[in-house]
């Protein structure tokens, strides 16, 4: 398991968000390339960015500003916000983006998935922001009747490389990440689950780390995304990311 740091964009500049919700952004940095090289050197494996107005768009809005954080980065990057067409798939990963985020069309377009696996393997991922348990789509915007599960379970055979489960009632806001939710979908798929929204703290990463498995099925959380608490100073990036690699 590895800690990811998110970077979230908007109008380029790196914010968080409470629920999901774009006028509750609170701005952390106006230089998103300096924040990406800062977590880099505090030990961070991947980086996970977001273009939140992208999200909403349904197209890249702010490309200039992950280029430039592109540019600095020696590590992986995640990508997701906006991409819904295997042309911008494209444009994405020919940039220097190690794994792109499918939500949005991951719900509407299942096939865009199974097609972008088939021509980047192991470089798509499948984003499920849940709702009460039901996947949420459009930046948050549109709760769907889709369950969480039965979206992943789409996507079995697809070559998904990971799929990031957001519990959007816990996002930004520090009560702690839905761990039992989590782990039940690792349960249930093969495919290794990043966990995301409400980490708190540093205890919530040894809970995390002591339920990632693998389980009987072979699936397992491979990874936990974390955003205002290392920007509010409750997690220190550095010890969190340490302990994980050493345990």
């Amino acid at each position: 398991m590895i800690l990811i740091p998110a970077i979230d964009l908007k109008n380029g500049q790196c914010v968080r968000l409470f629920q999901g919700e774009m006028e509750q952004a609170t701005v952390y940095s106006f230089d998103p390339r300096a924040m990406a090289h800062h977590w880099q050197e505090q030990g961070a494996q991947r980086l996970h960015v977001v273009d939140l107005n992208g999200a909403f768009a349904g197209e890249p809005v702010n490309a200039e500003t992950v280029r430039a954080i592109l540019a600095v980065l020696t590590i992986p990057m995640q990508l997701g916000g906006g991409i819904r067409s295997l042309e911008t798939v494209s444009f994405w990963i020919t940039a220097g983006v190690r794994r792109v985020i499918l939500g949005t069309a991951a719900c509407r377009d299942p096939e865009l998935v199974k097609t972008a696996c088939r021509h980047y393997p192991g470089r798509i991922a499948v984003g499920i922001d849940a709702r009460d348990g039901y996947v949420a789509v459009a930046g948050w915007s549109e709760t769907t009747t889709i369950r969480a599960l039965d979206l992943a379970r789409r996507f079995e055979d697809a070559g998904v490389a990971e799929i990031i489960f957001t519990d959007i009632s816990r996002d930004g806001a520090l009560s702690g990440p839905n761990i039992a939710a989590t782990r039940a979908l690792a349960e249930a798929i093969t495919i290794p689950v990043i966990l995301s929204g409400g980490v708190s703290g540093f205890e919530d990463v040894r809970q995390a780390h002591a339920n990632a498995g693998p389980f009987p099925n072979g699936g397992r959380i491979s990874g936990v995304i974390t955003g205002k608490a290392i920007y509010d100073g409750r997690l220190d990036f550095r010890t969190a990311a340490a302990w994980l690699a050493e345990n």
